[in-house]
């Protein structure tokens, strides 16, 4: 053992206090240099619900796509999605704009479609609010579409340094693989991402019955909404563990998913929240200077979820981490333990 992998594991340790956070599990990659460690109520090779970083598996397979020929980034969605889907769809002020919707603004957020899990909806709620409080329940494309026509957009398609976070985003984009493949986006995620990289403990949630991932917890309770999970799908129902995810996280970086060219395309960044900006299916974690004053802490691309999983890679030093304190009240402590364990490998 290096004397890097103690201090390593002290930082996933002093990350658990049982009040916020119950468990821990990152994997961290820097040259030849790997570690995994998990503190807490997680094993190592305890999958656990990545959330939102599923939407990285998403990119993947349309890059592939676009790679093969059968799509591309610039194509309007209603080349592949029935008029049904696209009715209403986007009304902003009083214009229709759901024919101009492509592709790429899908991936890149900036498509000014409201969210479906975060939105409020007319009654002043989120489905996010519903799922925080335990009230699991199942929804399928069509009704996340219907949630998604009651919310009224925020701006045109394309508006110049506008984006949008919307999980809506991404569940039609998970609906054009569908169609473009005729094949279940499960099968997708098998055929082209998890069965090629040997990811043995990685699936799509598919059944409320499955036990295998880790509980999440919001706040000090374990948050039981097995429905709610197995409904995301390709905007955030990937189960994995942080071994796993190291695999992929440096597969999507380096051409084994799709050229390795594409990675320059995907960064056009757009302020999305603070202090993450959007690119095209993937984001921006960069610390603004007034928190980074030497900049010491580089900058990272990847993704993140509301679960406090996440999935980066810094390149200018090499460095890849992934994790999860499987934590939706608190999921900033996962960017927290990031950074120590960044400035740790950094001392390399």
């Amino acid at each position: 053992m290096t004397e890097i992998e103690p201090a390593l594991q002290a930082i996933l340790d002093r990350t658990i206090d049982g009040k916020k956070v119950f468990g821990a599990a990152f994997a961290v990659k820097k040259g030849d240099f790997i570690w995994l460690g998990a503190s807490g109520n997680l094993s190592q090779d305890q999958p656990y619900f990545i959330a939102s970083t599923t939407k990285l598996f998403t990119t993947s397979i349309i890059l592939r796509l676009r790679s093969e020929g059968a799509l591309l980034l610039e194509d309007q969605i209603s080349k592949y999605l029935d008029k049904a889907v696209l009715h209403g769809l986007h009304i902003y002020q009083g214009k229709d704009y759901s024919e101009a919707l492509t592709i790429k603004h899908l991936l890149a957020h900036t498509s000014g479609l409201p969210d479906y899990f975060q939105g409020k909806g007319a009654n002043g709620k989120s489905l996010e609010d519903d799922i925080k409080k335990g009230k699991d329940q199942f929804w399928t494309f069509a009704q996340a579409m219907e949630r998604t026509k009651a919310i009224k957009p925020l701006f045109i398609p394309g508006s110049k340094n506008k984006a949008n976070y919307s999980d809506a985003n991404f569940q039609l984009l998970g609906k054009i693989i569908e169609i473009i493949t005729n094949k279940s986006y499960s099968e997708n995620c098998n055929e082209a991402i998890i069965k090629p990289l040997g990811l043995a403990k990685t699936h799509l949630y598919q059944d409320a019955k499955d036990t295998i991932p880790k509980s999440l917890y919001y706040k000090a309770n374990e948050l039981n909404v097995p429905k709610a999970m197995t409904s995301f799908g390709c905007d955030g129902g990937i189960v994995s563990t942080s071994a796993d995810m190291l695999i992929f996280i440096e597969a999507f970086f380096f051409g084994k998913l799709f050229p390795s060219k594409y990675i320059n395309e995907l960064q056009e960044w757009n302020r999305i929240f603070f202090p993450m900006r959007s690119g095209i299916g993937l984001h921006l974690f960069k610390l603004p200077w007034i928190f980074n004053p030497t900049g010491a802490v580089p900058y990272f691309i990847g993704h993140s979820g509301l679960s406090g999983a996440l999935a980066y890679y810094s390149p200018k030093e090499n460095i890849y981490v992934v994790g999860t304190v499987n934590q939706v009240a608190h999921p900033d402590i996962s960017f927290k333990a990031m950074i120590k364990l960044t400035r740790k490998l950094m001392k390399m």
